[in-house]
């Protein structure tokens, strides 16, 4: 058995982080420029490699923390990437993941250590190897996953408002939504809750601000926007 693996070639495995956040109304990646060779200077995806005492998962969930100081991140592995010549240094297979994280809840220090900074997605420089397919892939299976799940709610603060939640759901799908009726929708949704609080930063009068139940949604999960 010794000599089936020995006489098979070994091949690194990286990790590669598609980290999504939402901001004035635009969704935004993470980005960093490499701060090595192949490549150096250039802008990519945050990534690493597998050690030899983690999973994939557990290695997403580091390189994650490394870039934001967080934990317990929303991520969904996108696929893995194994083209010959897709990493010009080594020959390397890659197994992409989306993360979607509050863009106000992050730790600044690594982020700033990393020279990463939040690009707007409809803006994104040109990214080195193949990430372009990593990011509209995973972009594609954000778009399905949130007609069907309430995964948008890691993107937003606890507290938001409707044209908040609408705006997402526009920079998701990069489509305008009629207002009237994504109200009617969110209406029908009893674990969307209105709260007594308002938000004045947009006018003098304010708009009411609302808050995901978790609790009420896995009761009656049920989600069609």
């Amino acid at each position: 058995m010794k000599n089936y693996y020995s006489s098979n070639p070994k091949f690194h495995v990286a990790i590669d982080c598609i980290i999504f956040g939402f901001s004035e109304g635009e969704l935004n990646l993470l980005l960093l420029k490499r701060n090595f060779q192949p490549a150096m200077g250039e802008w990519s995806l945050m990534g690493g490699f597998v050690q030899e005492n983690e999973s994939i998962d557990d290695a997403a969930k580091r390189v994650l923390h490394e870039l934001t100081g967080l934990d317990n991140i929303y991520m969904e592995q996108v696929g893995s990437f194994g083209a010959i010549d897709r990493d010009p240094g080594e020959r390397v297979i890659s197994i992409a993941y989306y993360a979607l994280i509050n863009i106000n809840e992050y730790d600044r220090e690594p982020v700033q250590r990393h020279n990463a900074s939040w690009i707007n997605l409809n803006e994104l420089p040109n990214l080195i190897f193949n990430h372009p397919q990593m990011v509209e892939r995973a972009r594609s299976l954000m778009q399905q996953k949130v007609s069907v799940e309430p995964i948008v709610f890691n993107l937003l603060p606890d507290l938001f408002t409707l044209s908040q939640l609408q705006g997402l759901y526009e920079a998701i799908y990069g489509e305008t939504i009629d207002k009237r009726n994504f109200r009617k929708r969110v209406a029908d949704m009893d674990y969307i809750e209105k709260t007594d609080k308002i938000d004045k930063t947009g006018s003098k009068r304010g708009a009411a601000l609302y808050r995901f139940n978790a609790k009420v949604y896995h009761k009656t999960p049920k989600l069609k926007l």
